[in-house]
């Protein structure tokens, strides 16, 4: 199966061509891009997104660019206009908005429990309650996280199993 999208832009001769192929099973997926400019904005958002979606997001430490594995974050935190990613060991600051974050990784056991906060519900070692109906997460590296009484019935149902 071979598909061909052509997406034309304000200048006539200015368009993108998109095309899609079906490989055999054995075959490994590959993304190609062929562009003019690899630093240019929409590029770059096209790697982000398919980097998130394979388990890796993008975030920066004093202008050095590095990759993160999903599986590392504990939590996601919006803070003054600005989104940082929180490891066991760094803290990165990423260009992605919290709620681009929260619809890649809803699917990765990634929840909201705050206004700025996703929490990784596979780094939590233990859930307490707290006062006026909102509850404490604490982490595996002792941190704690404090899920908003709006949260809690959500953060209830993915803890039962329940699709987040």
């Amino acid at each position: 199966m071979r598909l061909g999208i052509r997406r034309h832009r304000q200048a006539d001769n200015d368009f993108m061509i998109i095309h899609i192929s079906q490989i055999k099973q054995e075959e490994k997926e590959r993304l190609e891009i062929y562009c003019h400019d690899k630093t240019g904005n929409e590029i770059t958002e096209i790697v982000r997104f398919v980097k998130s979606r394979q388990g890796q997001l993008t975030g920066m430490i004093e202008g050095a660019q590095y990759e993160i594995p999903v599986s590392d974050v504990f939590y996601i935190e919006g803070v003054d206009n600005k989104v940082f990613i929180y490891c066991e060991k760094q803290v990165y600051e990423t260009r992605q908005k919290l709620y681009e974050l929260e619809e890649i990784l809803k699917e990765k056991h990634f929840l909201r429990v705050s206004k700025s906060v996703l929490l990784n519900l596979m780094k939590i070692e233990s859930i307490k309650s707290s006062l006026n109906g909102r509850f404490t997460a604490v982490l595996q590296i002792g941190e704690q996280i404090i899920i908003s009484r709006k949260y809690v019935p959500e953060l209830k149902k993915a803890l039962k199993g329940g699709n987040l």
